[in-house]
């Protein structure tokens, strides 16, 4: 009886143990299907950001949802960065729980995921906009100079001063493809427009976002895409104060439709949107790697006719939105190539 009681504790540890370790293999042992289990690392936001992180984390939550996992260790979860210093430690924090696929959320991300990437070859890693080598990882890119193309014409369209404005939050390759893109945009539509390039040299300072863009519509610039993360928050604070008080200016969201944080009492100053389907990306991603289609090693592009980025209309005038779709499909037919530099 009493070797029995040890052969039935050992039982129930192993069942204990397979639990908390499920989805860290390639296959099972018996019928019952073997759980995935994926979480996500913040690029130094909050998942409630309005943009990058909160794309990236619905879109792993509905995953989760869809195939009814739960939040927490045994399903899917993440890590809040709230500087560069945590994306390591975060990082070690989900591999040390067994997730079995870990999202590196931003560009930032980029060293950290290599060097855990190599430690730890048998669990998959995915970096967002960056690309890392590895057979591990998966790197994530989106054709954002697309989306900004279409950012562009929609501002060229409905600028009565000829002058608008780009807001970068921190200057790097990833954030740049939004100002190239918006630039040509602009000018496919009139050359003659002028295009004022800032950046404030971070993504969490709303209160500087604020200073830069008011300075900006100050300066005659009626239409800001901003490019910014946390900092662009700013932007739409400083349009809605302007337009309570008359003056008729918009600001482009970014990453998801940002419509709501243009709404004041008798208005909104959001003019549409240029989206990144980071949460698509990270549904896409989490799929092929449940179903042992993990695509290490490979960089995975997003773009306007995979629809992994796209401009949503907020509220652009009915003859301007006719002019960003003739350009949209010029761009998925191939008549019409966006430069990302």
């Amino acid at each position: 009886m009493h070797i029995n009681k040890k052969i039935a504790s050992a039982i129930a540890a192993t069942l204990m143990l397979g639990t908390v370790l499920v989805g860290c293999g390639n296959g099972n042992s018996g019928s019952e299907k073997v759980k995935h289990t994926a979480a996500l690392v913040t690029d130094g936001g909050s998942i409630d950001d309005k943009s990058f992180n909160q794309s990236a984390w619905e879109g792993l939550e509905a995953w989760g949802k869809e195939n009814k996992l739960e939040k927490g260790v045994n399903g899917y979860n993440y890590a809040q960065s709230n500087s560069d210093a945590d994306f390591t430690p975060n990082i070690n924090k989900l591999i040390k729980a067994k997730y079995s696929t870990i999202f590196g959320i931003g560009y930032k991300l980029a060293p950290a995921i290599k060097k855990t990437a190599k430690q730890n070859p048998k669990t998959n890693f995915v970096i967002i906009d960056d690309v890392v080598p590895g057979k591990n990882v998966a790197s994530v890119t989106f054709k954002s100079e697309q989306s900004s193309f279409l950012a562009g014409v929609a501002a060229a369209e409905t600028t009565k001063t000829n002058k608008v404005g780009f807001l970068g939050g921190v200057k790097s390759d990833v954030i740049t493809t939004f100002e190239k893109g918006f630039i040509q945009g602009v000018h496919a539509v009139n050359p003659k427009i002028t295009v004022d390039v800032k950046y404030a040299g971070s993504f969490t300072k709303a209160d500087l976002g604020q200073s830069m863009a008011t300075a900006m519509y100050n300066n005659g610039e009626d239409v800001i895409f901003h490019a910014a993360g946390g900092t662009g928050a700013g932007a739409f604070t400083a349009a809605k104060n302007l337009a309570k008080n008359g003056k008729k200016v918009w600001v482009i969201g970014v990453d998801q439709d940002q419509k709501a944080d243009g709404a004041y009492k008798g208005g909104n100053v959001t003019l549409a949107s240029a989206v990144k389907e980071v949460g698509n990306a990270a549904k896409d991603i989490a799929n092929k790697a449940m179903k042992d289609k993990f695509p290490g090693g490979k960089v995975v592009t997003y773009d306007l006719k995979s629809k992994g980025v796209d401009l949503v209309n907020d509220n652009m005038s009915d003859s301007a939105w006719k002019v960003v779709q003739q350009y949209k499909q010029k761009i998925i037919k191939g008549d019409l190539t966006v430069k990302a530099k």
